[in-house]
């Protein structure tokens, strides 16, 4: 128990001190607090991982650009506090505030700013690394319990782990996929203890944790166009006849394809639904911890008395939220898995099957007829 009030004290006090640090950083220049450009700071990606309590530096990862004269790769701290770094005869650095490649990787080429093919190790893809790294690490862990003891039920953090897995794959693969719910299960089951780890990663305020990676749409895109060439990919004949030749009149197919044209536009947007929902649903859970934190030194600012109030009362709000965020990072899981799910099947569906359905329905009619 004690060990607990330890780590829960270093956290909130690590929620607390993080963006007073990040007030006083240097790249706010004159000293005032910008919560917005902290606020889009914390939620965006970068090419180093702040230091915890002190954000005047960074933990390097490396740049990797392909520039006018070839493939360069250094450390990005060569290129931070307004540095520049000379490779060979090609110059780089970072963006600044006004440029159109704020915050980016730069080569100077005639006086001019000019973007660079850029594959950098950055903060984002670092994160996802390493939540990669934990999924696989945990998975291994079961396997290797399961191999060892059989049946045998596991304890503590193992027999929690177990317990995801048997409710993702009873309660959501399973039930809706029935008999292909072996084909299916190890992708839906390996996005959902991706999402829910990244979920959790984002909300540490220290490495290895801080990386906004569902927060980021680029991240969940990826996610969606996934679940879409899986659910394109292995769909039966009659899916595709639905999509192009659909059982409804025939002026609604010919010499207009409006259904056709409304079911093809239907395919993209569940992808665009999937990417939407995580993405927005993350990044707003995010921000609200960031603005509660962000009031204490803008009330501070117009009143010690209004500061010390404020304080506690947006600790204890930011304390809240990031509880919930801890169910809600389960929840987005769950959904992202349960609609990726729902899609897969719905692209499974046999003509036999599809026929049996509507006897089914027309023996329903006909006894409520009767």
């Amino acid at each position: 128990m004690k060990k607990l009030i330890v780590i829960f004290t270093a956290f909130i006090s690590a929620l607390i001190l993080t963006p007073a640090v990040m007030a006083n950083d240097d790249s706010h220049g004159d000293g005032k607090l910008d919560p917005k450009e902290i606020i889009f700071e914390h939620l965006g990606d970068g090419y180093g991982w702040e230091v915890p309590f002190n954000h005047h530096k960074r933990i390097p990862l490396p740049v990797i650009v392909f520039g006018s004269d070839g493939l360069h790769i250094f450390s990005s701290s060569h290129i931070t506090g307004g540095k520049e770094y000379i490779d060979g005869n090609t110059t780089f650095k970072l963006a600044g505030k006004d440029s159109d490649f704020k915050g980016k990787v730069i080569e100077i080429v005639d006086g001019k700013e000019v973007r660079p093919f850029d594959i950098s190790i950055t903060k984002n893809v670092c994160g996802i690394f390493i939540a990669v790294m934990i999924v696989i690490g945990l998975m291994l862990w079961l396997r290797s319990f399961i191999k060892k003891h059989g049946y045998k039920a596991p304890r503590k953090g193992l027999g929690f782990l177990e317990l995801l897995v048997d409710f993702i794959y009873d309660s959501v693969i399973k039930s809706t996929l029935g008999k292909k719910s072996a084909k299916f299960a190890p992708y839906l089951l390996t996005v959902f203890f991706f999402i829910f780890v990244m979920n959790l990663l984002g909300l540490i305020v220290i490495f290895p944790g801080g990386a906004n990676l569902t927060g980021n749409i680029a991240v969940t895109l990826v996610l969606a166009v996934l679940t879409f060439m899986v659910t394109n990919l292995f769909a039966t004949r009659h899916y595709w006849k639905e999509i192009f030749w659909p059982e409804v009149p025939l002026w609604l197919k010919f010499p207009l394809p409006i259904m056709p044209a409304i079911e093809i536009f239907g395919m993209f947007t569940k992808p665009a639904a999937l990417t939407v929902r995580l993405f927005a649903n993350m990044m707003g859970g995010h921000m609200i911890v960031i603005v509660l934190t962000l009031l204490i030194f803008i009330f501070a600012a117009v009143s010690p008395v209004a500061g010390g109030a404020t304080t506690v009362i947006s600790v204890l709000f930011s304390i809240f939220m990031l509880l919930i965020d801890v169910l809600v990072s389960f929840i987005q899981a769950y959904v992202f898995t349960m609609l990726s799910t729902i899609f897969i099947s719905l692209a499974q569906v046999e003509e036999e099957h599809h026929a049996e359905e509507a006897h089914k329905n027309e023996l329903k009619i006909t006894t409520q007829s009767e």
